[in-house]
């Protein structure tokens, strides 16, 4: 067997944060930025070797996994081997023909692991290919969530993405504004956990009906959009629907009252990670003077 690499692309969830679970029309788009997954033979067929190394090619996790009394354990005891056990165990329960031994894996990542593009969601999505099993059935069994960052792994288009029940509607969007040199996104210096947040707002008990058809409707007229006035119309809608819904001041109002350039939306859960900010000419000196230097133009994070 050669080696085999599999490659899954980074997320952001331009419309739909928290409703996208209660089936909201929400448009994502793959990131430039992703994560693959060598996987080449090894002579010892006892053990599965695993190495993972960020943008800089530093390793910043290493362990060696093998079978004893029919579970799988690892050299090293810590949560993030905890991890990966349980996510090679439910590749298997989903595929009982795969064995993860007698391989070396290798990820490699070409974005900081703290900026919240999706290390989680492109790891299940390349396991899964190794696997030949439902990345969407691994991710259940896992670390959860709608699955929309599993659309966006796989996809070198933006899509609209529904989630009812077991359903999931991905379909391709014709979303390339003519005013994509207009919008930035900014890293907030602080990574979300997205299941810490997709448990709040289920503990909110909200009623989200109401919330779930607006939120779909701005999804529609964004992908209509043809004019960077009505889309930070839209987005500011979008981020005042939320904010009731989950009773948090937006992004704009809470750390950048003072900005004047456009418009500013939250992408994600909320607190951390990438926004969304929308300007006529580079705002980097604003954002960097707040303390954000991280500032990446529309066309140097979005495929394709």
């Amino acid at each position: 067997m050669k080696t085999k690499a599999f490659l899954s692309h980074g997320k952001l969830l331009l419309t739909g944060e928290y409703v996208v679970l209660d089936g909201a029309l929400s448009l994502a788009i793959p990131a430039k930025f992703g994560q693959t997954l060598s996987i080449s033979p090894t002579s010892n067929k006892q053990k599965l070797y695993w190495k993972s190394l960020d943008e800089l090619n530093k390793v910043w996790f290493e362990d060696e996994f093998s079978f004893e009394n029919g579970v799988l354990i690892s050299r090293n005891d810590n949560n993030i081997s905890t991890r990966l056990i349980q996510i090679l165990t439910e590749a298997k329960k989903l595929n009982p023909r795969f064995s993860p031994l007698g391989f070396n894996a290798e990820t490699k990542l070409n974005f900081p692991r703290n900026w919240g593009l999706g290390t989680s969601s492109t790891l299940i999505n390349s396991v899964a290919a190794w696997a030949n099993v439902d990345p969407y059935k691994l991710l259940e069994r896992t670390f959860g969530g709608s699955g929309y960052d599993i659309a966006c792994a796989s996809s070198e288009l933006p899509l609209t993405y529904q989630f009812h029940g077991n359903q999931r509607i991905v379909t391709k969007a014709d979303f390339y504004p003519n005013f994509k040199d207009d919008l930035y996104f900014i890293y907030l210096n602080k990574k979300q956990n997205s299941r810490e947040g997709i448990s709040n707002y289920r503990n909110l008990n909200p009623q989200v009906k109401t919330s779930v058809e607006a939120i779909s409707s701005i999804t529609k007229q964004l992908l209509k959009c043809q004019n960077l006035v009505e889309f930070e119309s839209l987005i500011y809608q979008h981020e005042q629907i939320i904010s009731k819904l989950i009773k948090q001041k937006p992004v704009q109002e809470l750390l950048f009252e003072d900005y004047t350039l456009g418009q500013i939306k939250s992408l994600g859960a909320w607190g951390g990670d990438f926004i969304l900010a929308t300007s006529k000419s580079n705002p980097s000196a604003y954002f960097q003077g707040k303390g954000y230097p991280i500032v990446i133009s529309y066309s140097d994070m979005v495929l394709p």
